[in-house]
């Protein structure tokens, strides 16, 4: 019989085989995705087992969406886990003077952790809980190290694996590690300083956490080594996160070829750029996963080519910074470019618009990139980049990872659905979500959030905020760091 979304228990699976239609419906079939009308998909425990016309199926209930458009869920491979600290930069510049690199001042005297243990585990679930309503059903999460003592911790990630499981997001996990920093020496001025044996110590409790947790919550949890920047790793740091990811089966996730101050940096400190210096030392493989790679030139992208790198494109945070990847080149090369959000909010279905924006202009071809391109960019490419043939797609046997976005929420009428999502919405059109068959998030819902969860990210954003004197440049006023848009006033006392 059919019901509402109403009688499905947010945070559970149904109980029994349960029909999914719409007026869409985004399947898999032989080869690539297509669009069915008058379809269902029909899912039982944590599996799609199958699709049929719509009230064909015998099943123990049916949840008929409308005007909607029942998907693969989005795979975000660069998701941010914090409370976003870049956006901070997008219009205060130079970013050397905005407390974005640590001054030698503060080295002398810190660095600390800028948030308590609980501040950190609550920011993680916020952040899990954002992705699950911009219909993200496995994330590879990502936080800025700015504003922590040196890397990331394992006791936080053992409180990232609880809280990914509870609200019910598919992860790839593991504590950021680095043997060192970008420290200011002087106005504009900035040098690399390095503690190879703290970076180490950083690899050896990332592998006791994938060793822990991978695999974990009935497969949600996998693990990820996650080094963080190149330009903060040492070649001994880098091969034994090779070593370690080929014994644990598990991906590398490294930012390259993303930023002006990496490319001086690592030309300065290895004579090259930072993609040829990896091939030097073996790194590059089908294991790795690239975010960026808006600094990557000819040679670069070739050597991805050659050895089977993942591209993670995330075009809303290149374009803030006036850059971009050109995806059709590096498609063309044979590279797998698959999606990331980094940043907050984690809106996909944006990032897919700007992508396809930011792609034509590139190429100068108005036809580059179209809506269908972009959304195998975040489904099927994300899955291939993780190894995975059950993620990313609705066909029977795989993962019942779904997302359904409201065609009536101001994009109608619609053209096509895809087209229409692509060109005219935002994440906020996601309606449902389902992960490994379990309701995750239904119309802003998610279990294990707290009502005042976003009135508690905002006061904790704030405390941080008001600690970017202490690692600035001569400690200026945060009016001269962040100063408003337009001169303000304050009337609630007048």
């Amino acid at each position: 019989m059919t019901e509402t979304l109403d009688t499905l228990r947010l945070g559970a699976r149904p109980d029994g085989p349960t029909a999914l239609t719409a007026d869409w419906l985004l399947a898999w079939r032989e080869d690539g995705h297509r669009l069915l009308r008058g379809a269902e998909v029909v899912i039982d425990g944590p599996r799609i087992t199958g699709i049929a016309p719509a009230g064909r199926s015998d099943v123990a209930r049916r949840i008929d969406f409308g005007a909607a458009l029942i998907s693969p869920g989005f795979i975000d491979l660069d998701a941010l886990s914090d409370l976003d600290t870049t956006i901070l930069g997008v219009d205060n510049h130079p970013g050397w003077a905005k407390g974005r690199v640590w001054p030698e001042s503060y080295i002398q005297h810190g660095p600390y952790e800028m948030y308590t243990p609980e501040e950190l585990a609550f920011q993680k679930r916020f952040a899990f809980a954002e992705l699950l309503r911009n219909g993200i059903t496995t994330a590879a999460p990502i936080a800025s190290l700015f504003y922590r003592e040196w890397g990331e911790t394992t006791a936080e990630f053992d409180a990232a694996a609880a809280a990914a499981a509870e609200l019910g997001l598919r992860v790839y996990l593991g504590p950021a590690y680095r043997s060192g920093g970008m420290v200011l020496t002087a106005p504009g001025k900035m040098e690399p300083r390095f503690d190879e044996a703290r970076g180490l110590a950083g690899l050896d409790a990332a592998i006791q956490f994938v060793r822990d947790h991978d695999n974990t919550h009935g497969g949600l949890i996998r693990g990820l080594l996650a080094p963080d920047r190149v330009e903060t790793c040492t070649a001994e740091l880098l091969r034994r996160t090779v070593a370690a990811a080929d014994d644990l089966d598990c991906p590398i996730r490294l930012h390259c070829a993303q930023g002006q101050m990496e490319v001086d940096t690592v030309r300065a400190l290895h004579g090259t750029t930072a993609p040829r210096w990896l091939a030097e030392l073996g790194v590059l493989s089908p294991r790795l996963l690239a975010p960026h790679a808006t600094k990557a030139d000819a040679g670069d992208l070739a050597l991805y080519a050659d050895h089977g790198v993942h591209i993670i494109h995330c075009p809303l945070v290149s374009a803030r910074g006036g850059g971009t990847l050109d995806v059709r080149g590096a498609r063309a090369l044979g590279i797998n470019v698959a999606m990331g959000t980094d940043t907050a909010p984690p809106d996909m279905v944006l990032n897919l618009a700007v992508g396809q924006i930011v792609g034509r202009i590139v190429t100068g071809d108005p036809s580059a990139l179209s809506a269908a391109d972009m959304v195998d960019l975040a489904t099927t490419n994300g899955a291939r980049a993780l190894g995975r043939d059950d993620l990313g797609r609705i066909a029977p046997g795989a993962c019942a990872d779904i997302a359904v976005f409201d065609l009536d929420q101001g994009i109608t009428p619609t053209i096509d659905p895809v087209q229409s999502l692509v060109l005219g919405a935002s994440g906020r059109v996601t309606r449902a979500v389902f992960v490994d068959g379990r309701l995750s998030m239904r119309d802003g819902a998610v279990v294990g959030l707290q009502d005042d969860a976003r009135a508690r990210a905002q006061a904790q954003f704030d405390g941080l905020v008001a600690l970017y004197p202490d690692r600035t440049w001569t400690h200026p006023t945060m009016a001269e760091i962040f100063p408003p848009s337009f001169p303000m006033e304050d009337l609630r006392d007048a």
